[in-house]
């Protein structure tokens, strides 16, 4: 790599950083108040656009959202296909939405949207000051967030799996799947900077999904870690002939498995910067 080429990487990255968050208003019409939210989020540092209430509209547009503004109205409820539209994508995503509207309207979308994907409900006439500030503090938390090294824990005990993420999500955002196939699946629409991976995985085993891993462009740089249920030496050693980042005896403690992963991604940060 030339040395311009290097000089020019963290000014990239610097710009990458400084992107504004995306936000879609969603109503019937782009109306003098519609337009006026635009304005007034784009004055706060927020990239605001207006989509009409098609479905075919919202299917090209959804993937750009990072929160949706619901503007409504009293057709809202003419619309069931939006609004199954709106829920199923925040929960995809894992962003939320907030709503504007009068009591009824907002009483007869939550008929079809989880409470857990509507971070608010602002009443008409519309206090824009309290509005702008509830998007500012939803946006700086989903940055730190984003800043979070990120895990993927592959097992088929959910109940184990669901244990892990509790004593992780703290500090890092974790994502889960139960199976070989459903880690290729969310591996395809996310990062992941570490795969703690089930050994004994039944189906499709883990040194078979790492065999799988490995043998994709996309995923074949992403550090794996062995989950196992068996501390012998042998059993040892045949988890670490497939050279995997590391291993983790599963009976090991929150403690631990926060000690564990500090550990590791400090030591890669540094590796990262050519430090020893």
């Amino acid at each position: 790599m030339s040395e311009e080429a290097k000089n020019k990487l963290p000014e990239e990255e610097n710009k990458a950083a400084k992107q504004p968050p995306r936000l879609l208003i969603v109503s019937e019409a782009e109306t003098f108040s519609v337009k006026g939210l635009e304005t007034r989020l784009e004055g706060i540092g927020v990239d605001a656009d207006f989509v009409i209430t098609k479905l075919k509209n919202l299917e090209e547009r959804a993937d750009e959202a990072q929160m949706f503004v619901f503007y409504m109205d009293q057709s809202v409820g003419n619309n069931p296909d939006i609004l199954v539209f709106l829920n199923d994508t925040c929960t995809e995503k894992e962003i939320q939405m907030i709503l504007i509207g009068t009591r009824l309207e907002y009483e007869a979308v939550m008929n079809y949207f989880d409470r857990k994907n509507v971070l608010e409900w602002f009443e008409r006439p519309l206090n824009m000051e309290k509005f702008l500030e509830r998007v500012d503090t939803y946006f700086e938390a989903a940055s730190i967030e984003a800043r979070k090294k990120s895990i993927l824990i592959v097992d088929d005990d959910v109940a184990y799996m669901q244990m892990i993420r509790t004593w992780l999500k703290g500090s890092y955002r974790v994502g889960m799947a139960n199976s070989g196939a459903q880690a290729i699946t969310w591996l395809a629409k996310n990062e992941a900077d570490l795969i703690l991976l089930d050994y004994d995985m039944p189906i499709t085993s883990g040194p078979k999904i790492l065999e799988m891993l490995k043998s994709e462009a996309e995923t074949s740089t992403i550090p794996v870690m062995f989950l196992t249920g068996k501390g012998d030496r042998m059993s040892i050693l045949r988890v670490l002939s497939l050279k995997p980042a590391d291993y983790l005896l599963k009976t090991i403690d929150k403690k631990g498995l926060l000690e564990k992963m500090d550990e590791f991604f400090q030591h890669k940060e540094k590796g990262d910067r050519g430090e020893h």
